[in-house]
């Protein structure tokens, strides 16, 4: 057991003999659990270093070992589901030398993906996924008449999600060879059993059982009675020992094996050496503890999913010099917004897909049990849940990331917006997200919202005006959307009073004035880059190349076509700024209009390029995208040829 990240690179001479799979398979299988310590401590030093998802991968170090060591893979195909356990995998895929790279701009990505190495079978990101890309990969290599094998690799809490479901039904109609462990670290579903559960799961697993199991299959095809009756034997068996985990995946149509302990390699080498060879759709239930080898993680599994890069010596002993108020969170400000209304209307119900602490929920679960859901790892649900809610009168608000409202939109569109129904969505992780990379961002929720009738679309540009901004959608008697980004605002002044702004207005925060002999621009700002926009447009006087005006646009959707007209009709050129993507987005938004209007006047469209953005520092990317001040400003210069 570790009780501290290690500082420096500890000594693992097992886990150097073992750059690759192909060479893990050489040891003995008794050396196995001493690769497993030098894998945790090698992982802990790395994340240490580098910062990112901890919990995961320290609790599926055995069965990463086992999978890779029973499968010849890259042949055999191993599917993780989102992908916050898989840097085991990365280390023993070659590229443990990479691993200080993690999640850094040209570095190792946070996830697999298929782009990294041959090893990575697929590319994810959200939850819930595996099995269904394992089943496509299944049937492909029977099409193909390969005889590779599949696994997918799926947590307990990724089992809520309807999609899930979706593929195991269809798995087990197709009848195709393939193996889910259900990967159970004992935070959602299911509970630890006792012996008799542990014995009859090594028979279940066992070589003999399973061929006993299929040969009486076949021979009693030709008699459906006393096929049904032997089914009905075997399920209730299970059922009896195993206080009923694994009824509903044989109901499905899986052979279900399991608990077994995910920490004891030994049970795990034979257990899924028996399965591999096993004929249609397989089932292992793994139970593991998260965080697994370091105490502190596994006191607190939820402190330690995630944790940033441990400061050098010298900086940690640095006292911080005090630099005001310190900035706040967006989520944090979202959720004292969340528990300051619901104290002054009962109306108020919030509903979360499983980020209760991301979305800065914690304070208001604790304070308003009563009136929060969190309906686990099931978007769609949350989305209809909410428009349930608003038909009895109630007025509802989902507290979600934008690129996982992205799998509501269906229920997004049918069952909220067209029926114009009375719900609130707080869009937490708008825009670039940094060290997650791409499958992450926010990139895209305003192309997909602004063509959706009767939706309010606001994009707070600081705090304050989150605050100012949240208070007025859902005072709005109509669907409406907030998106705000990751991360601490600037430090704008906040007021703790609920009031409310009109909707559809902006403000001009920047008046410009004519500069002789330059072209006047207007920079329209959607979002939170509009201290970037601000400082351009100083830079750019500062230097002589134009005294631009600034407006704060408040609202996507209705846009504020009053303003739009009146800065149209006294600049030359009309800057749009936005952390989106560019394609459809706010700046398409005025485009649209202005050639609607038949005003003529030229539009420089800045956000984010047609391309997904790497991983980097926030920073990084959006310099890299020319959304900080320099690239706004210099974006500006190059236009006016300056």
């Amino acid at each position: 057991m570790f009780h501290e990240i290690p500082l420096s690179r500890p000594h693992t001479p097992l886990l150097d003999q073992v750059p690759t799979p192909d060479k893990l398979r050489e040891l003995p299988e008794d050396a196995l659990p001493e690769l497993a310590r030098e894998l945790r401590e090698y992982l802990l030093w790395c994340t240490g270093q580098t910062g990112g998802h901890f919990g995961a991968g320290l609790g599926v170090v055995e069965l990463t070992i086992a999978l890779h060591y029973v499968y010849s893979t890259p042949h055999d195909r191993l599917v993780w589901d989102v992908g916050h356990q898989a840097y085991p995998h990365k280390i023993l895929t070659g590229r443990k030398e990479r691993m200080l790279t993690m999640r850094q701009k040209d570095g190792l990505a946070a996830f697999p993906r298929r782009e990294e190495s041959e090893y990575d079978t697929f590319g994810v990101g959200h939850s819930s996924t595996s099995i269904s890309a394992a089943l496509g990969m299944a049937r492909g290599a029977q099409l193909t008449g390969s005889n590779r094998k599949v696994v997918a690799v799926i947590g307990d809490g990724a089992m809520t999600a309807g999609m899930a479901f979706e593929a195991l039904n269809d798995a087990a109609h197709q009848d195709t060879d393939m193996l889910v462990i259900l990967n159970d670290n004992q935070m959602s579903i299911s509970k630890a059993v006792g012996g008799l559960s542990n014995y009859f799961s090594k028979i279940w697993a066992s070589r003999s059982y399973i061929a006993i199991r299929e040969g009486g299959k076949r021979v009693l095809q030709s008699l459906p009675t006393a096929m049904n009756f032997a089914r009905r034997t075997e399920e209730s068996m299970k059922t009896l020992v195993t206080d009923s985990p694994g009824a509903l995946f044989e109901s499905i149509g899986f052979n279900y094996v399991g608990p077994v302990d995910g920490h004891d390699l030994e049970e795990l080498v034979r257990t899924i050496s028996n399965l591999r060879e096993a004929k249609g759709p397989q089932l292992l239930h793994v139970f593991t503890t998260k965080g697994k080898g370091f105490a502190p993680a596994e006191a607190d599994p939820i402190g330690y999913h995630a944790i940033t890069k441990i400061a050098p010596a010298a900086q940690r002993a640095t006292p911080a010099v005090p630099q005001g108020a310190p900035k706040r969170k967006y989520s944090d400000v979202f959720g004292d917004w969340l528990c300051d209304q619901a104290a002054q209307d009962l109306r108020l119900v919030a509903i979360t897909p499983a980020m209760c602490e991301g979305s800065g929920m914690v304070r208001y679960a604790a304070e308003f049990p009563d009136r929060y859901h969190d309906v686990a790892i099931a978007e769609q649900h949350a989305v209809t849940f909410a428009a349930g809610l608003a038909c009895e009168g109630l007025k509802p608000v989902v507290a979600i990331y934008s690129t996982f409202l992205q799998r509501g939109y269906d229920q997004l569109i049918h069952d909220v917006t067209l029926q114009n129904l009375d719900v609130t969505f707080g869009i937490d992780r708008a825009g670039l997200v940094g060290e997650d990379g791409p499958t992450h961002a926010g990139a895209y929720d305003l192309a997909y919202m602004r063509c959706l009738p009767n939706l309010v679309i606001a994009a707070p540009s600081d705090e304050q005006e989150c605050r100012l901004l949240l208070s007025t959608a859902w005072q709005h008697p109509g669907p409406a959307a907030v998106r705000y980004p990751r991360g601490t605002g600037p430090g704008a002044e906040m007021s703790m009073a609920l009031d409310t702004v009109a909707i559809g207005k902006g403000v001009l925060r920047r008046a410009g004035a004519p500069l002789a002999g330059t072209d006047t621009v207007a920079i329209l700002n959607f979002g939170a880059r509009l201290g970037d926009a601000l400082a351009a447009a100083e830079a750019l006087a500062a230097a002589g190349v134009t005294d631009a005006s600034v407006a704060d646009m408040r609202f996507v959707k209705p846009l504020d076509t009053d303003l739009v007209r009146e800065l149209a009709g006294s600049h030359a050129l009309l800057v749009t700024v936005e952390e989106h993507a560019v394609a459809g987005g706010a700046g398409s938004a005025v485009s649209e209009f202005l050639a609607a209007e038949g005003l003529q006047v030229p539009v420089l469209h800045l956000g984010i390029r047609d391309a997904y953005i790497e991983h980097a520092s926030p920073a990084q990317m959006l310099a890299d995208c020319g959304l900080d001040a320099d690239g706004i400003a210099g974006a500006i210069r190059r236009r006016l040829g300056r």
